[in-house]
């Protein structure tokens, strides 16, 4: 019985601390984290365009909501190299955005350095 009540109190724990938790990293697209699991069931990720500005890699990420509500959220982008380290001061600052139910945004960012071949782009519920 003891054995029980501890497997079950163990359960308990794991099904608590799951649900909210850490991080999510797009299974479809490895270039978007989102900021936990459950803001990762309420958006939807497209595969992004990615272009050129003046010698400059260039991202344009569309957002699509899931939710009937508004969703208050934040992003930012960081870029890499062809080797993927992360470039000097390549990452940009927390940009702020509501997502409206059942609305897609696109998201875009321009790298600030021409050495920058790939990117990162991390979503975030806004923290006002």
């Amino acid at each position: 019985m003891k054995y029980v009540s501890v497997l079950l109190f163990a359960l308990a724990l794991v099904g608590c601390t799951s649900a909210t938790s850490g991080i999510s990293i797009e299974s479809s697209n490895q270039n978007v984290v989102i900021g936990n699991v459950s803001l990762a069931r309420q958006v939807e990720i497209e595969k992004a365009l990615i272009g050129n500005a003046n010698g400059l890699m260039k991202a344009a990420v569309p957002v699509t909501s899931k939710a009937h509500s508004d969703l208050h959220l934040q992003y930012r982008f960081y870029w890499y190299d062809a080797q993927g380290l992360e470039v000097s001061g390549s990452d940009s600052p927390w940009r702020q955005f509501v997502l409206h139910g059942q609305d897609t945004v696109t998201l875009q960012g321009i790298a600030r350095k021409p050495e920058a071949k790939q990117y990162r782009i991390y979503i975030r519920e806004a923290d006002y």
